[in-house]
């Protein structure tokens, strides 16, 4: 695995140690002052740099050992080369919850313009890629022990029966201590968050109660900035505890770009692929899944999970666990199909269809208990 290099400090460290950059990657790094310039002259072969702004000089001895420099794109709304997650208060900044419309001028929405209007052009499919690998990484650095994702659809409105259960489905994993990943938007993805945000609070039926005056993003097919806009202000005006240690992280897309993240998540691991997205979102929930009844988008996740752990192709099989019985078992009948599929497996265990909350959250705790135990061995 390369190393990869984001500040000049480690850079420093790195070359105190007389380590040469060969196959290194730094990023967004300012080499042009002299002292700095001179952390370079050493073996570059292989190195990559990533939007570094280098001497002349500099950049000639890179080209020439074969070192490759992607500089940074002019006039992207986005950074491509980022180190960090984001957060609700950067997607959302310059949006005032009296002008509801003012959502169009957030850099959440004008990213999302962007790629549609970039959508054929090579030189932003390869700059997107590049950010979504940024993400990735940031993703990575930010987990700590197994975390847990809740899948669910985004179509749950804030005054249904079934946003207070994932709700409430939160409270008790906040309770429990787990790290809870969903995929960022309303609905489903947004109740669970807001369970373990509050989770040690009080408060929880006055919250979801204010949120009733605009329970949907969207009232038909097709969704403006000002719907948007009114759903958006009523998640920002709750009053929510901030954690050192952010313990609920969405993974949206802009792929869904109509679709915004909700307010809820602490940090939000935003993808333009779709597809890395959700393989990323399945592979890092290491804790388990726990479904709640959602749409084709759910269903996807189920199959592509379980084939995760039908083969072990991502270490060994995980909880999953399908959250309402009669959804899972007679409406969309995926349960059954994945129970039978694992019979004999080592996974079959770790399945469960439930109506009880607590009984899904027992199985999560043994699971986690089973892994800290295996390591313990090793």
């Amino acid at each position: 695995m390369r190393t990869e290099i984001t500040d000049l400090d480690t850079l420093r460290r790195h070359r105190a140690e007389k380590r040469d950059l060969r196959g290194v990657v730094l990023v967004r790094l300012d080499l042009t002052a002299r002292e700095d310039d001179a952390l370079l002259r050493t073996a570059l072969d292989g190195a990559v740099f990533l939007g570094c702004l280098l001497t002349p000089e500099a950049a000639r001895r890179a080209e020439a050992a074969g070192a490759l420099a992607f500089p940074a794109v002019p006039d992207l709304p986005y950074d491509m080369y980022r180190s960090t997650l984001y957060t609700a208060t950067e997607l959302f900044d310059g949006f005032d919850p009296a002008r509801p419309e003012s959502y169009a001028d957030t850099p959440d929405a004008r990213i999302y313009r962007h790629t549609k209007e970039t959508k054929l052009d090579p030189l932003h499919a390869l700059t997107e890629r590049l950010h979504d690998h940024s993400i990735s990484e940031a993703l990575a650095d930010a987990m700590t022990g197994h975390p847990v994702a809740v899948m669910g659809g985004h179509a749950l409105t804030r005054d249904s029966p079934g946003y207070r259960e994932a709700v409430d489905l939160g409270v008790t994993l906040g309770q429990e201590g787990f790290t809870v990943l969903t995929g960022g938007g309303p609905g489903a993805m947004e109740a669970v968050p807001l369970g373990v945000r509050l989770s040690q609070s009080s408060s929880v039926d006055e919250v979801v109660r204010s949120l009733a005056i605009a329970p949907k993003f969207a009232s038909g097919s097709t969704v403006d900035a000002s719907e948007i806009g009114h759903w958006l202000a009523a998640g920002l005006a709750v009053d929510l505890p901030v954690d050192h240690t952010p313990r609920t992280i969405g993974i949206p897309t802009w792929f869904y770009g109509h679709e915004p993240p909700n307010p809820f998540c602490e940090l939000h691991a935003k993808y333009f692929a779709n597809s890395v997205r959700e393989d990323g979102l399945l592979t890092i929930a290491t804790g388990g899944i726990v479904y709640t009844p959602g749409s084709a988008g759910t269903v996807q996740e189920v199959f592509q999970d379980y084939t995760q752990n039908h083969y072990s192709s991502i270490g060994p099989p995980a909880p999953m666990i399908f959250l309402g019985s009669r959804f899972w078992n007679e409406d969309v009948p995926a349960a059954p199909l994945v129970r039978r599929l694992a019979r004999g497996r080592e996974a079959e265990p770790w399945i469960m269809v439930t109506d009880d909350i607590d009984e899904a959250v027992t199985l999560l705790r043994a699971y986690a208990k089973s892994v800290q135990q295996a390591g313990a061995l090793r």
